[in-house]
C-alpha cells in the first residue's frame, strides 16, 4: 500500500511537487487521475476510478457542481470525499487508511517530506531552515493565485489586459525575490542543497510555461507573452536554477517532457 495516494487532473506539475520530493525521500507515492474534461465521468473517491457505463443515474446522489477549472461541470464525489477533502478540489491527497486528506499541493508536498525525513532532509536541517523554506511556500502562493487566474482565462479564452497585468505583477515579485536569494552565486534557495522551497519553484513555474500555448490569443488581444523572449537575461539566476532543477534526476522524469513541449511552443 501506497504511503500517500493522490488524486488530480493530468498532467499536473503541482502533483509532482509530490512525487518529486517523493524520488528524493524515498517515499512511495500512488497518483491517480486523468485530463480534467476526462475528470467529468470520475468518481471523486479516495478510490477514485473512471464511472462504469449507467453508474451516473446510480451515483447521482453524489452529483456536485464544480467550481474552480470545473466551474459549472456535473462531478461525482462521494461523501467521504468532502468528508476528506472539505474543498472538494484536487490535487487531493489520502493516508492509507482513506479518511485523512490533505489538500493544497505545498501541504500535499510537506506530508511526503515529513513522511521520508530520516532519508533526504528536504524540509530542512533545522527550525529555522524549515522556517525559511515556508517563506518560499508561502510566497508561492501569492504567485500561484494570480498565475492561476491567468492560465484559467487563457483557457477559457477570457483574458484580459488587468488580468494579464496582474499576473505579470505578481511573476515580477516573485522572480526579482528568488534572483535575490540566489545571488551571488547560490545554487539552492535555502542552505546548501535541494529543499522544498526549490521543489515548488520548479514546479509553479514550469505551470506558467503553459502561457506558450496561448500565444496567438494573446496577441490577438495586444498583450505580450508574460515569459517573453528577453525574460530570462532579466532573471538569469531564477532560470539558470530552473534549468538546474529540470536536468535533475528526480525532476527530469516529471518535469522535462513537459516543459519541453511547451518550450516548443514558445519556439513556433
Amino acid at each position: 500500500m501506497a504511503d500517500l495516494r493522490i488524486f488530480s487532473y493530468l498532467p499536473n506539475p503541482r502533483v509532482w511537487k509530490a512525487t518529486i520530493a517523493a524520488r528524493f525521500c524515498g517515499v512511495d507515492v500512488e497518483v491517480r487521475g486523468a485530463s480534467g474534461k476526462e475528470l467529468r465521468d470520475w468518481l471523486w473517491d479516495y478510490d477514485a476510478r473512471p464511472l462504469a457505463q449507467g453508474e451516473r443515474e446510480s451515483l447521482s446522489s453524489f452529483a456536485r457542481t464544480g467550481r474552480v477549472g470545473l466551474t459549472g461541470a456535473q462531478l461525482f464525489k462521494t461523501d467521504a470525499f468532502l468528508e476528506a477533502q472539505p474543498f472538494g478540489n484536487v490535487p487531493a491527497a489520502f493516508g492509507p487508511d482513506g479518511r485523512t486528506g490533505i489538500f493544497e499541493s505545498n501541504s500535499i508536498m510537506r506530508a511526503v517530506a515529513r513522511l521520508g525525513e530520516a532519508r533526504f532532509p528536504l524540509y530542512g536541517c533545522d527550525a529555522y531552515e524549515a522556517s525559511r523554506i515556508d517563506s518560499f511556500l508561502d510566497v508561492s502562493l501569492v504567485f500561484a493565485r494570480d498565475s492561476q487566474i491567468y492560465l484559467l482565462a487563457l483557457l477559457d479564452g477570457s483574458v484580459d489586459a488587468a488580468i494579464h497585468a496582474r499576473a505579470k505583477a505578481a511573476f515580477a515579485i516573485y522572480a526579482s525575490g528568488l534572483e535575490q536569494a540566489l545571488s551571488p552565486r547560490r545554487d539552492t534557495l535555502v542552505g546548501d542543497g535541494i529543499t522544498l522551497a526549490d521543489i515548488c519553484f520548479a514546479a509553479e513555474l514550469a505551470l506558467s510555461m503553459n502561457e506558450h500555448a496561448r500565444a496567438e490569443q494573446l496577441s490577438a488581444r495586444g498583450l505580450d507573452r508574460i515569459l517573453h523572449a528577453g525574460i530570462r537575461d532579466e532573471y538569469p539566476r531564477v532560470f539558470a536554477h530552473f534549468d538546474r532543477l529540470v536536468a535533475h534526476e528526480h525532476f527530469r522524469q516529471d518535469l522535462g517532457p513537459y516543459v519541453e513541449k511547451l518550450l516548443s511552443k514558445a519556439a513556433a
